[in-house]
């Protein structure tokens, strides 16, 4: 529950800082997002990954995470391509709809319904599936739908360059080779990590604005539309309906994909010019009316 608090909290207070004369709020969000994306986010990653062990149960979990970020990239860049839409706003719809807010939000809610074993499987649906896939996938389609036109070969200069990804290299390394941190070090790790969200929260707050005829309004509604109805329904569909698996993994998985958008790859679209007020709303909007949804999934969770 206090993670929650937390949220409105942060998002109130960058609200409240936007609306000071005074204040620098341009370069205080840029600042903001620059602390997630290149420190925050690469401590998160080695804190975690290193500790996991493999199994194939994990590929549920992990897979449902994936399968959200691969069917967001399917839906919206065909659909935006149909309807002729700019690359940035691809971009952007494909990142903060197909990222769920599966660790600050997802790991209360989750912990909440389904206790510590529920709280395992999110974990194992955030940190390999979303968070992996944010520093990996997530850096390639930033930089693909950026404004800036580079050749393949500077796409992969740029994604060995991103921190996060080459955090999650040295995780790999070592979690292959069993190599341990010392306790001082994992402290640290922690603490960068677990200040991420009200960093990330606040320059969301910084930029999000309550604008009536915004022309983002309606594509606001599409990406909520995806992210909170059509991926935990897809996922239902294919686990439960097509695979025949009815666990109480199922049912944290589908909760999971039902989470509202990633605050980091929110932060992380608008770092590459990817549509930022329509990202802080995908997030400033998203967040409550999922509480919403999120009843709504669970009570299809308990017919499973």
């Amino acid at each position: 529950m206090s993670n929650i608090i937390i949220i409105f909290v942060f998002l109130l207070l960058g609200i409240l800082l936007q609306n000071l004369k005074s204040f620098p709020v341009t370069s205080a969000y840029k600042l903001l997002n620059k602390i997630v994306v290149t420190v925050c986010l690469p401590a998160i990653v080695l804190y975690y990954i290193p500790k996991l062990t493999w199994s194939n149960e994990l590929l549920y979990p992990i897979g449902a995470a994936w399968i959200s970020f691969i069917l967001s990239f399917a839906f919206f860049y065909f659909l935006g391509k149909k309807l002729g839409w700019s690359k940035k706003l691809i971009g952007c719809l494909v990142l903060t709809g197909g990222l769920g807010n599966t660790s600050f939000l997802g790991y209360p809610i989750v912990n909440a319904l389904y206790g510590e074993q529920g709280l395992k499987i999110a974990i194992l649906f955030d940190q390999p599936g979303t968070v992996v896939s944010l520093s990996t996938l997530g850096i390639f389609i930033a930089t693909y739908f950026s404004k800036e036109n580079l050749k393949p070969i500077q796409m992969v200069s740029r994604v060995f360059k991103f921190p996060p990804f080459v955090s999650f290299l040295i995780a790999c390394f070592l979690n292959v080779f069993s190599i341990e941190m010392y306790g001082e070090i994992l402290v640290v790790l922690k603490f960068l990590g677990s200040i991420m969200a009200p960093l990330a929260l606040t320059s969301i707050g910084l930029q999000l604005r309550f604008e009536s005829k915004s022309q983002h309004w309606k594509f606001l509604r599409l990406g909520l539309l995806f992210k909170l109805v059509l991926t935990p329904a897809f996922i239902y569909i294919l686990y439960v309906l097509v695979l025949n698996q009815r666990s109480e993994m199922v049912d944290v998985v589908i909760m999971e994909a039902a989470m509202a958008s990633n605050i980091t790859a929110s932060i992380m679209a608008t770092s590459y010019g990817l549509k930022p007020r329509l990202c802080s709303m995908m997030i400033g909007y998203g967040i409550p009316i999922s509480f919403i949804s999120l009843i709504f999934w669970y009570l299809i969770t308990l017919t499973i």
